[in-house]
């Protein structure tokens, strides 16, 4: 992937004339809309965060931006991920694509690619390779350490992004300027500690806000203004709370073990979980990248009613759509009705964590 490239003041004015009012800002100016029309990003995930990332990014003039996500569009995607719609659902397309092809009606002036993957270690580094910035639209917590690994070994920056319920943050992170993801929180939680946006919801004002700081957050990397990043940003659309945590003594120890050590845990596939087809089953287990003990209680009290979950103590089923889940306490999963790996993987995303 390469951003349409040309060098400064070659190109004519009336291109960049829709970008006027954005050029005002003092900010911006015409230099820094130069350097995002000179810039490739990398968008991981493209559902509620991933969408407006997309849509601000297109609309602000960045050079070239690549989509990858690994899922499709279901209704009730469409209260808060704002690239997609009815239509969309009735052609079966994958979110990846159905993004790509709006975003090139709003601004057919950025190459903008989807392309439908699962993020793993074995294909992560070929996908962000090329770009200038990462951008997290994911939503489960391995796939965001996975990009803290190539983030740092590559030196690109990247901007985490995260929103439930009422409540996000936001982290741009420039490695050997700023901490990492590791340096701030070393390891991600067990399996069903956190709830997710499938057991506690998300508003959409609140994906909209974590989503446009994220993106604003992108663009000052872009145009060359990383001493003006705001440092971890939490919000809470509902009360109106906003707080920017100064993390930058987080790094000061030099104990990370990603960018002060070299260890890329995630990345080599130490920390990944992984995921298996059961022969002759239409299921696939998967199983965490470390051994964990899964709160059954904690799990069910987020579930919503139409799972219809079931436990004792050896373990929990339920249901996700036309799937059937069976968790086991050390965290391993079988998803019964789908041989895919990554739709497994996505259901247990969504209803467990990782």
């Amino acid at each position: 992937m390469t951003a349409r490239s040309g060098e400064e003041g070659s190109r004519p004015d009336r291109e960049l004339e829709r970008y006027s009012r954005q050029m005002l800002c003092a900010q911006i100016g015409e230099a820094g809309q130069r350097s995002l029309r000179r810039a490739s990003v990398t968008l991981l995930g493209c559902g509620a965060l991933g969408g407006v990332l997309a849509n601000t990014l297109v609309r602000a003039g960045v050079g070239a931006l690549r989509i990858i996500d690994r899922d499709f569009i279901e209704l009730n995607n469409l209260q808060r991920q704002t690239l997609f719609d009815e239509q969309d659902i009735a052609a079966n397309l994958p979110k990846a694509e159905a993004a790509a092809r709006k975003l090139r009606r709003v601004n057919s002036a950025v190459e903008t690619d989807g392309i439908v993957a699962d993020v793993q270690p074995g294909n992560v580094e070929e996908l962000c390779g090329e770009s200038d910035l990462i951008l997290d639209g994911t939503d489960n917590l391995e796939t965001r350490y996975l990009i803290n690994d190539v983030a740092v070994k590559h030196g690109l920056p990247w901007v985490y992004a995260a929103c439930i319920a009422t409540e996000g943050l936001v982290l741009a992170i420039v490695p050997q300027r700023t901490p990492c993801l590791r340096c701030v929180w070393d390891v991600p939680p067990a399996p069903g500690a956190l709830a997710t946006c499938d057991t506690a919801g998300v508003l959409a004002a609140a994906a909209n806000v974590v989503a446009s700081l994220a993106a604003t957050e992108a663009m000052k990397i872009l145009i060359g203004r990383p001493e003006e990043l705001a440092g971890l940003l939490t919000v809470d659309v509902w009360t109106g709370r906003v707080q920017r945590v100064n993390v930058q003594a987080a790094r000061a120890g030099g104990e990370c073990p990603c960018c002060q050590r070299g260890q890329y845990e995630f990345l080599g596939g130490e920390r990944a979980s992984s995921a298996c087809v059961l022969c002759g089953r239409d299921a696939v287990q998967v199983s965490p990248a470390a051994a964990t003990q899964v709160s059954f209680r904690s799990i069910v009290g987020r579930l919503p009613s139409a799972a219809k979950p079931s436990y004792s103590e050896y373990m929990l089923r339920f249901r996700a759509n036309e799937l059937m889940v069976t968790l086991f306490p050390d965290g391993r999963a079988i998803v019964q009705g789908t041989t895919d790996p990554a739709v497994a993987r996505g259901v247990i995303a969504k209803y467990v964590g990782t």
